[in-house]
């Protein structure tokens, strides 16, 4: 028995495939709508596509009419957390081929020997990590673009004049972008549609490869390792200065006990 394609016929032989990044996360429980898939969240939005949600706040809406995204979209509104002003987009076009096997071409399509739905799903989790990580480095960019200028004004002068709010609001930003970033979406786990389709790896394997996923994270990493250390340095120059404050007020009030001192000899003497 062939088992029911996940895309309506009516959509013919291709398919777009577009992931948002909406917000921080997506309440799934609950969702009103034919369930295709319950990890992640597949469902059916009307005849001719579907929308696979992700709780870590992606959407990936396959085969909807611009009219359809519009729709599903606000009615989604209302589940998401911590959403974002700016949308993250990834967009792939999914065909049907005569092919012995599932081809990812560089800048082509994706060509399916079936519209099943764990090739789909497959595809669905590969575009949601793709913008997730898109999000993430725009993020990571934009805390390097407030540290380069501390970092410039460290190396060109050996201090800096920025007051301890201003240096607070930079460790706080280092430290928010990485708690963001660090452990949300766990890029080297498979979808759970391999587990029992095993023999979707390969399919799996070169749109990892076509997204770059493995080297974008590598890159991340690097560029956290680097936050988390700038903002270490920020709190050590803050704990330096405030070592420094301490041992200057320790200083005078010595010298103002002294000077206390010598004048309550002085006047004795007077007397």
């Amino acid at each position: 028995m062939t088992k029911p394609q996940f895309i309506s016929a009516e959509m013919g032989t291709r398919v777009t495939a577009h992931a948002l990044h909406v917000g921080d996360r997506i309440n799934t429980m609950g969702f009103e709508g034919e369930a295709l898939s319950a990890v992640p969240l597949a469902i059916r939005v009307s005849k001719t596509g579907i929308a696979v949600l992700f709780r870590y706040g992606v959407a990936v809406l396959i085969g909807l009419s611009p009219e359809d995204e519009t729709g599903f979209l606000a009615k989604l509104t209302p589940r998401i957390g911590g959403k974002l002003a700016r949308f993250e987009e990834e967009t792939a076009v999914v065909e049907l081929a005569n092919e012995a096997e599932d081809q990812v071409q560089a800048g082509g399509p994706i060509q399916l020997r079936d519209m099943q739905p764990e090739r789909l799903l497959v595809i669905a989790d590969v575009l949601a990590k793709s913008v997730v990580l898109a999000n993430d480095e725009r993020e990571v960019a934009r805390v390097f673009e407030v540290i380069e200028p501390f970092a410039r004004e460290l190396a060109d002068h050996g201090r800096t004049g920025r007051d301890r709010k201003s240096v607070l609001q930079l460790i706080g930003n280092a430290l928010l972008v990485q708690q963001r970033v660090s452990g949300r979406v766990a890029i080297g786990e498979k979808p759970d549609a391999l587990w029992e389709r095993p023999d979707l790896e390969r399919l799996y394997a070169r749109l990892e490869d076509e997204y770059e996923l493995k080297e974008r994270v590598d890159t991340l990493n690097r560029k956290l390792a680097v936050v988390a250390e700038t903002a270490n340095t920020l709190a050590d120059l803050i704990d330096t200065r405030r070592s420094l404050r301490l041992e200057l007020i320790v200083v005078v009030l010595i010298a103002f006990e002294i000077v206390v001192t010598f004048y309550q000899i002085y006047a004795g003497r007077g007397h």
